[in-house]
Order: C-alpha cells, then sequence, then structure tokens
C-alpha cells in the first residue's frame, strides 16, 4: 500500500523544522477540500503518514507549508511583508501503490523541494 509522507529542513540553521504547521488539501477540478493539518516533530517529520490506506488516492493535492510563522517562533528577523510566508507545493498522485515523500528544504528566502523514498 502507498503512503505520503513529508519532512521540513531549515537550510538556513541547518536543523530540522520544528514546529511547523503543514495542511494537506485534495484538489479536484477547482475546489481545495483540507484533508489534514499537523505540526512536525522534533526531526522535522509528522508522526504519522499524511495519507495512507483507503485514504490515498489518486489525484492533486497540496501541502501548504507555514514557514513565515516558524522562522518569527525561531526568532529570525524578517522583514514585513515577508519574503516567504506560506510555501504551497502541489503535486499529483498517480501511482497508489507507491511510497510518496515530498521533502521541504527552506530558508526565509528560499526553498527547494524533490519527490524523495
Amino acid at each position: 500500500m502507498g503512503k505520503l509522507t513529508t519532512h521540513v529542513l531549515d537550510t538556513a540553521a541547518g536543523r530540522p523544522g520544528t514546529g511547523i504547521r503543514i495542511d494537506l488539501f485534495r484538489i479536484a477540478d477547482s475546489d481545495r477540500t483540507l484533508i489534514d493539518s499537523r505540526l512536525t516533530n522534533s526531526d522535522g517529520r509528522c508522526d504519522s503518514p499524511l495519507l495512507e490506506g483507503e485514504n490515498f488516492k489518486r489525484g492533486q493535492y497540496e501541502l501548504l507549508f507555514h514557514i513565515g510563522a516558524y522562522f518569527e517562533k525561531s526568532g529570525v528577523t524578517l522583514p514585513e511583508p515577508k519574503f516567504l510566508d506560506e510555501v504551497v507545493l502541489r503535486f499529483g498522485i498517480a501511482d497508489v501503490e507507491t511510497h510518496y515523500h515530498v521533502p521541504l528544504l527552506v530558508s526565509p528566502y528560499s526553498y527547494s523541494t524533490y519527490r524523495g523514498s
């Protein structure tokens, strides 16, 4: 059975992104439906998969990472408005038998992602 996982790495500080709120949405037509909202743990990961089992379905999804609040709590001085406040990653799940891992590497001024394993 497939599953969806994520983690966040704070590349500016060289550590996991702890306590970051992540919202997961399913996209159908032009509608966004909130499926789950989580906080990352001390390793920058969620304690369990965001999707798995019968909830892991083919389709379009969106992860919304609330990184502006994380950097503020971390004591980073940010301009107002923040250069990056919320990072949105929209992606598709085509194979429900596969593990989709969608990590976020982030700093106050940049981010990157990839399909991990």
